[in-house]
């Protein structure tokens, strides 16, 4: 569970390669807001995003203590192989059983990066769409 501005990201602990300390991250030129620029990390220029500024929930991200939780990227993209997601704090290991996990009752279209909504025990949290935001990502790196 990854905490972010107005709730939680759900993630699978495999898909985390590092928890790093916010640093400012380099501006990327006509990129969507929620593309917040790259960060230097282990070599590799990370584009960082926010997983509440893209799904709609809010205009903007505090940085004030913020951390970058590295995720591995899925989609094969040799030139990308992590991106990095705002995060509100550190994330905490949560064991997951299915009678622990409620899919959200909602019948409105998921927002944009957003694969599921769930309630883990009382928190609320999304469960991301990396395919979907890495395509988005690439997409705003190459306009």
């Amino acid at each position: 569970m990854v905490p972010v501005t107005d709730g939680r990201v759900l993630l699978p602990n495999a898909t985390v390669a590092e928890v790093i300390s916010y640093v400012q991250p380099e501006k990327v030129p006509n990129a969507p807001p929620w593309l917040l620029g790259r960060l230097a990390w282990r070599g590799w220029r990370l584009p960082l995003f926010s997983l509440p500024m893209l799904s709609g929930q809010v205009q903007d991200e505090s940085r004030t203590n913020a951390r970058v939780a590295v995720l591995k990227a899925l989609g094969g993209n040799a030139a990308m192989p992590f991106i990095a997601l705002l995060a509100q704090g550190f994330p905490r290991l949560t064991t997951i059983t299915q009678e622990l996990l409620i899919p959200s009752a909602d019948e409105h279209p998921h927002a944009p990066g957003v694969r599921a909504e769930v309630l883990v025990r009382d928190d609320r949290a999304l469960i991301p769409d990396l395919d979907a935001i890495e395509a988005m990502v690439a997409r705003a790196l190459a306009g």
